[in-house]
């Protein structure tokens, strides 16, 4: 039988060893990131994918010329899908409901999702304006059927409708649906719905690559020091905390 004796100046030593980081000074970093060849046509279709997926339509066409970037989708589209997003955010969903149907009536008849919750976000705006009648009516002849087939239809609808119970809407238990966030939130879905019909991503690539950034250097985190991006409105390299 073998006994080992560390006294505690070889145990530090030893814990440091198994703890220690590779430290990469800032000259070392900014060369490794010299060395990585990205094409300006990449970014600027990097950019170009941004603005369109977001809706920024005189953005990418000034971004169209001064570039020499073709957009991926016709910038026509742009500015009807985003008249589609306003009216849901300001609360007309009877006239962004009209607009997909001129845009594309397939996106509706294939999507029973968005169309209920666009109907939901409908009764929602007729009980914010207090058309109770209105209100009771349009549920049971447009969302009760769709509930009738949906369970989870049916727990929304309940929600909704069950505004009316309360005199102080807003401070309900279901309040949060008379936020803001809700009618963004349908407007997103519908805006998702749209691209998606048009062949393209949902969700522009650029917030993905920084999520992507984020996630690599929490695991390079483990392995070494090195000059970080915190601020990622700057890209500005932090010295290394050794």
């Amino acid at each position: 039988m073998y006994h080992f004796w560390i006294v505690p100046g070889q145990l530090e030593s030893i814990e440091a060893m198994s703890t220690s980081k590779k430290v990469i000074t800032r000259e070392e970093w900014e060369k490794k990131l010299m060395d990585v060849k990205i094409r300006k046509e990449d970014m600027n279709k990097l950019v170009m994918n941004f603005l369109v997926t977001e809706g920024y339509v005189d953005a990418a066409e000034k971004f169209r010329i001064e570039s020499g970037t073709e957009p991926e989708l016709n910038l026509a589209t742009i500015a009807d899908r985003m008249a589609v997003k306003r009216a849901v955010q300001s609360g007309n969903v009877q006239d962004a409901i009209e607009k997909v149907i001129h845009l594309n009536p397939e996106i509706l008849n294939t999507n029973p999702h968005l169309y209920f919750h666009l109907q939901q976000q409908k009764l929602i705006e007729l009980i914010r304006y207090g058309k109770v009648e209105e209100a009771l009516e349009f549920a049971q002849e447009e969302l009760a059927p769709r509930g009738e087939e949906n369970q989870n239809f049916l727990e929304e609808l309940e929600r909704t409708v069950a505004l009316l119970a309360f005199e102080d809407v807003k401070n309900c238990p279901f309040g949060e649906l008379l936020d803001l966030s809700q009618r963004l939130k349908t407007a997103s879905e519908v805006n998702a719905a749209i691209l998606t019909s048009q062949s393209h991503e949902k969700d522009p690539k650029l917030p993905r690559l920084l999520k992507m950034l984020i996630w690599v250097q929490n695991q390079l985190d483990e392995k070494a020091a090195y000059p970080r991006i915190n601020d990622l409105t700057t890209a500005a390299l932090e010295e290394p905390a050794i």
